[in-house]
């Protein structure tokens, strides 16, 4: 409904005082305004019926209660005209009568006329809308003769078990079919955390100013419309904008120049803008603030393109847009609100109330395989409602297969693949043929754990040929659009970060599309071979087809504890990357990695609660073209197994790792076995009591990270032979005292972390060499002083410290440099997955 429509009541209220004042002051105008008085009062009823309504009229009879309201308002100048003329200049006097006749005359056509029109029309509405809901009542009630006709002789006996109690559960469930027919996203779902979601939303939109465009985001089926179309019923909301609200579907294919016209038109009071031709449209300069009679609020629904979006958006004082959509616009969204997903005992009424007609588990079902069936679903509402429909009325054993499905990631049955997966599916029809190969890749990893950063960049960068910065904002590009979730450390963000300090969790439902998208007939061509859920031996159609090669570009494998006689031999001449889950406290290397002549990233994840003995090292020696290692939560007592150097290792992650002096300079020479490395990381190894002098001689290493390694002790007394380091991460190492004096001699060093090293209590006195250094961290040190030479430090750019040692850097009083007082971090986020 247009702008002037919605306060055509206020101008008649308006207009009904002027008139009174100007009929007592000009005798001329005063039988016109009396019977003018008369028409509106007639008229104002129907104003506040339609005002109040909240139902959406036709192009049509906008356009008539356009040039309604558009009379009103002349006819409010036109009151104004005679109130300041003068008592005797009776010419005008007259004049301004003549006017207020022919406005009589024209209010009276409209009520005489298109009014009545209007009338019928409506109850003709009114018919069709009752005749709708009779049918259904008719359909309800033959439900109920058929499943009466069904009972069988027998079944009454006495008690309340009998047929009376049987027809008394059938009544209640056709009410309860009445009462929630339609209702997901209205009356149902709204006691479902969707207050708390409104509360957010509403504080955005009108209790803080700053806030023009606020964003209300979520994975597809997440409740987003429905938390929107809430937003504009809640009467809070109504009164503060004094029910100037539009609402418009954009949709994926928009047609942007009639959402402008409706836009404008609502802004602007002149309806109709859409007949006028874009060319006005295109005149409006919102490029500077204009202002409006009273505050209004615009939701678009369904956005898909910031390009569209950046269109639709005006800057006009008093006015608040209300963004839908599955993805985030950041350059755009002043706040986000993110759609949360429903909990416990939501979830299970949803789809209680899909699955039964029930806003609980009846007590003849199965309470733990609903429940089963219903933590599958996640929390996400169109998931619920889907699968809860699809079981209805089906046997249990049907429920059991479904419940195994849907563990493999599979869909149930045609409706469930067609009603979420294809409408989930949507979301990556927008994503470059790149980025959507990347979110396939995310059902590779386990279902319900967080994925380390690292893992992903290292997979991406290998398989689709990119940098890792072309990695990272793909990753973002992901996060945006709602497929993924970032869960970041508070230090992470900037250009020193390191990827393992982020990690990566996707909503189950989407790691199951992703599944479902990856699929295809033959297991032998498929590109990503994967085992959705942990198995506690290889899928027998793998073996089934273990005579053909598997022409998989990704291999992901999931399991427990295996030894060697539980693998069998498999070839994979096109694999490059081979991702190892499992749960074990031994593990032994599948014997095909022999047979991946092109692999060239490996993951070995452990998940279990103590370190995995791994069997197999040797196999390592025939990865040629391995340029990516991360071991996670392994024991590497065998990694002395390595015979021949691997020239093309680039990377090598150790998290979570058992060292058993594996490291040392008389086990390993590491410079000899990975002669190309230039990323080591070393965290969470609490066995590592001193690094060894190998890596000194490690020339081509750009970048070294010993991180959360509490037992550390000491760095080898040469590390300053590493001519092509770049970053030294040394963060939370409490048991290093200090740092060898050879660190000066780091001629390429950019950025330095020692925070958390609480007892490391100075710099080298030589760190002013380091001509390079653009960045120090060194929150939580115990420094009491800077050598002199710190001053010497010409491209030093960044401190990151305590309160207590900031002055001492400020005193330096270099140009240019930042001096920043960190807040303090504690993070256990690491343990969750342990």
């Amino acid at each position: 409904m247009a702008v002037t429509d919605l306060f055509a009541g206020e101008i008649a209220t308006e207009l009904l005082k002027l008139l009174f004042s100007i009929s007592r002051k000009s005798c001329p105008c005063k039988s016109s305004a009396e019977s003018l008085m008369a028409s509106v009062n007639e008229l104002m009823p129907i104003i506040q019926e339609i005002k109040y309504s909240g139902v959406e009229l036709p192009p049509n009879r906008q356009f008539q209660l356009d040039g309604l309201s558009r009379t009103l308002t002349e006819g409010l100048e036109l009151s104004r005209k005679v109130l300041a003329s003068n008592r005797w200049n009776v010419y005008k006097n007259l004049q301004l009568a003549r006017k207020m006749e022919k406005m009589e005359k024209k209010i009276s056509k409209f009520i005489n006329g298109p009014l009545q029109a209007h009338i019928l029309a409506d109850v003709h509405h009114m018919r069709f809308e009752t005749t709708e809901k009779f049918d259904k009542l008719d359909w309800s009630a033959k439900r109920l003769e058929e499943r009466i006709g069904n009972l069988k002789i027998g079944l009454g006996g006495g008690g309340g078990g009998g047929v009376g109690g049987w027809m008394d559960e059938a009544v209640k469930r056709v009410e309860e079919e009445r009462k929630w027919d339609g209702s997901f996203g209205q009356n149902f779902y709204l006691g479902l955390g969707i207050e708390e979601g409104k509360r957010k939303v509403k504080e955005m939109v009108f209790e803080r100013e700053i806030f023009n465009v606020v964003g209300i985001c979520g994975i597809g089926g997440s409740g987003k419309t429905t938390l929107g179309n809430e937003i504009c019923r809640d009467d809070q909301v109504r009164r503060h904008f004094e029910n100037r609200i539009l609402f418009l579907t954009v949709s994926q294919s928009p047609n942007v120049e009639q959402l402008k016209a409706k836009i404008l038109g609502f802004i602007t009071g002149v309806d109709g803008m859409g007949g006028m031709g874009n060319d006005l449209v295109q005149k409006w300069n919102f490029q500077f603030e204009w202002r409006i009679g009273a505050p209004a609020l615009i939701v678009l629904d369904d956005v898909w393109s910031l390009k569209v979006l950046e269109q639709l958006i005006y800057k006009v004082a008093g006015c608040k847009t209300l963004v839908v959509s599955r993805f985030k616009f950041p350059t755009v969204f002043d706040a986000t609100y993110n759609v949360e997903l429903l909990r416990g005992d939501e979830a299970i009424s949803l789809f209680c109330h899909s699955a039964f007609g029930k806003t609980s588990i009846p007590p003849a079902a199965d309470s733990n395989l609903v429940k089963q069936i219903v933590d599958e679903c996640k929390g996400l509402p169109l998931a619920l409602k889907v699968i809860g429909a699809s079981l209805r009325d089906q046997p249990e054993m049907y429920w059991a297969s479904a419940k195994k499905r849907l563990s493999r990631g599979e869909p149930i049955c045609e409706s469930h693949e067609s009603k979420l997966h294809d409408r989930m599916a949507i979301s990556t029809q927008f994503l470059s043929k790149k980025v959507r190969e990347c979110f396939l890749d995310l059902g590779s990893f386990p279902e319900d754990k967080k994925i380390p950063l690292d893992v992903l960049i290292n997979v991406w960068v290998e398989i689709h040929d990119l940098d890792d910065e072309e990695a990272f904002a793909i990753l973002v590009e992901l996060s945006d659009k709602n497929l993924l979730t970032l869960v970041r450390d508070a230090r992470a963000g900037d250009k020193y970060s390191s990827y393992y300090e982020i990690c990566v969790v996707q909503h189950d439902v989407l790691r199951d599309l992703a599944i479902h998208l990856s699929s295809c007939g033959d297991v032998n061509e498929c590109k990503r071979l994967l085992m959705p859920r942990r198995e506690a031996q290889l899928p027998k159609e793998w073996e089934r087809n273990a005579d053909r090669p598997f022409n998989a570009q990704i291999v992901s494998i999931h399991t427990g504890e295996m030894n060697e006689m539980d693998w069998f031999r498999m070839d994979f001449p096109k694999a490059e990357v081979l991702i190892l889950n499992f749960s074990a406290n031994e593990f032994f290397l599948p014997p095909f990695i022999d047979d991946m002549p092109k692999l060239r990233a490996l993951v070995m994840i452990n998940y279990s609660t103590s370190n995995a003995t791994v069997g197999n090292f040797s196999v390592f020696s025939n990865l040629a073209n391995l340029k990516s290692l991360w071991l996670e939560k392994v024991s590497l007592a065998r990694l002395a197994e390595f015979t021949s150097p691997l020239k093309k290792l680039r990377k090598i992650s150790l998290i979570l790792c058992k060292i058993n002096n594996s490291l040392d300079d008389s086990v390993i020479d590491l410079s000899h076995i990975f002669p190309c490395l230039l990323e080591l990381t070393i965290d969470h190894c609490e066995d590592l009591i001193r690094l060894p002098s190998s890596i000194s001689r490690m020339q081509s290493l750009k970048s070294l990270s010993i991180t959360n390694c509490h037992n550390l002790e000491k760095l080898p007394p040469n590390l300053g032979n590493l001519k092509s380091l770049q970053i030294l991460r040394l963060y939370a190492c409490p048991t290093l005292k200090m740092l060898p004096p050879s660190i000066s001699d780091l001629v390429c060093l950019k950025f330095l972390d020692i925070s958390q090293c609480v007892n490391l209590k100075a710099l080298p006195e030589g760190i002013g060499k380091l001509s390079r250094l653009e960045k120090i961290d060194m929150r939580e040190c115990s420094l009491m002083k800077l050598p002199y030479s710190a001053a010497s430090l010409e491209s030093l750019r960044v401190v990151i410290c305590d309160e207590d040692v900031s002055w001492l850097w400020m005193d330096l009083k270099k140009v240019n440099l930042d001096v920043q007082v960190g807040e303090k971090c504690f993070s256990l986020d690491w343990l969750d997955d342990c």
